[in-house]
């Protein structure tokens, strides 16, 4: 594979979109009705299709021959510019790298002047919250009096460090985080086309520690078929050594010493695991995921399911034998307490200190 998959199977049009239908329904409906506005805003979390989308809504405005009135035809020189990166019209920064006040007087400059073949100009401005207060303020008087040919597409990770008055003349859109059974299907459709083995459990283990992102799914899968070399099968256990992640059993195992209240052992297993190479933030957070879905499935035995979860039946089984012993009230301590033992890892001289103290927490009996 030449091209990452990533890039090779970014979606052309807004037929090939995974999620985010009600962004997708809007925008189309717009476009079908000519109902153009000049500036949007687009939030939401890392990989869940802001600039995709932003591209695509791109090439539709500007194509010449749409498809069913909102879909890019893919074939006019506007579309093929847009997709080989190569149009006038379209103009994308990054304000992670261009946030000053000049960046955005340069761009100003520019807007000024009429599409060179395009029915708009259009300026995709990526991580739009990281624009410095003066840049940001330069281009809210542009958001004010935009010209006609102008059309503005910001995307951000963090809508609420924008300036209000930026977000107002915007149409807003919030990005969810996508499912696992959504990443789990197009991760199918891609290992399918390129012709790649897999086990289901693999890519279930791929979706859940991609949390929520296509584009970083996508990098993991990329990651797996070279560890596993061409031809080979993905396996979950490849995935696993690739990602470092912590096996479930052990978790399991370690939530029971818990549960029994058995402070030496359960302390004694921490410092085995961390002798024998364990990461202990990677512990951690899976330790802190086991103990959300325990919590849930102690308030829904149903809530859990394989495909989605990650969990293999016995596992599943196993976890709801452990709530059975569980008040509510318990597991939401466990889970407190691991919260905050994870978040103070990053600064303890002794890595291990915090989970002890947790530890300890929750099993110490009064004498």
């Amino acid at each position: 594979m030449s091209v990452v998959l990533y890039r090779k199977y970014r979606p052309q049009t807004f037929g090939e979109v995974v999620g985010q239908e009600h962004v997708v329904q809007t925008l189309t409906n717009s476009i079908s009705a000519k109902n153009i506005s000049h500036a949007y805003l687009f939030s939401g979390p890392r990989g869940s299709g802001k600039t995709t989308i932003a591209r695509l809504f791109a090439k539709a405005i500007n194509c010449e021959k749409p498809d069913n009135e909102f879909e890019p035809c893919n074939k006019c020189s506007s579309c093929i510019e847009i997709m080989g990166a190569k149009s006038m019209d379209l103009i994308e920064i990054d304000a992670a790298s261009h946030r000053g006040v000049d960046d955005v007087r340069e761009l100003r400059e520019g807007i000024k002047f009429a599409p060179i073949k395009s029915k708009y100009k259009i300026f995709i401005i990526d991580e739009a919250h990281q624009l410095t207060k003066d840049a940001a303020n330069a281009l809210l008087k542009t958001l004010e009096e935009p010209p006609s040919h102008a059309v503005f597409l910001l995307a951000t990770t963090e809508a609420h460090k924008m300036i209000p008055t930026i977000t107002s003349r915007c149409q807003r859109f919030d990005f969810k985080r996508l499912k696992v059974p959504e990443i789990i299907k197009k991760l199918e459709f891609i290992s399918k086309k390129e012709n790649i083995k897999f086990d289901e459990s693999a890519l279930s283990l791929i979706a859940l520690n991609s949390r929520g992102s296509f584009r970083d799914a996508e990098s993991l899968l990329d990651e797996c078929v070279s560890f596993s070399g061409t031809g080979g099968t993905i396996k979950a256990a490849d995935v696993k050594e690739l990602l470092g992640v912590v096996e479930v059993g052990q978790v399991s195992s370690f939530v029971d010493l818990l549960i029994s209240k058995n402070t030496k052992e359960a302390i004694l297993s921490l410092n085995s695991m961390l002798d024998n190479g364990v990461d202990l933030p990677e512990f951690t957070k899976t330790l802190v995921f086991y103990l959300r879905q325990a919590l849930l499935t102690k308030i829904n035995p149903d809530f859990l399911n394989p495909h989605a979860s990650g969990f293999s039946l016995e596992e599943i089984g196993k976890m709801k034998t452990q709530t059975t012993n569980l008040q509510d009230r318990e597991i939401q301590k466990m889970l407190e307490l691991f919260i905050d033992a994870e978040n103070k890892i990053k600064y303890s001289g002794l890595p291990q200190l915090p989970l002890e103290l947790a530890i300890f927490d929750i099993t110490y009996r009064e004498a």
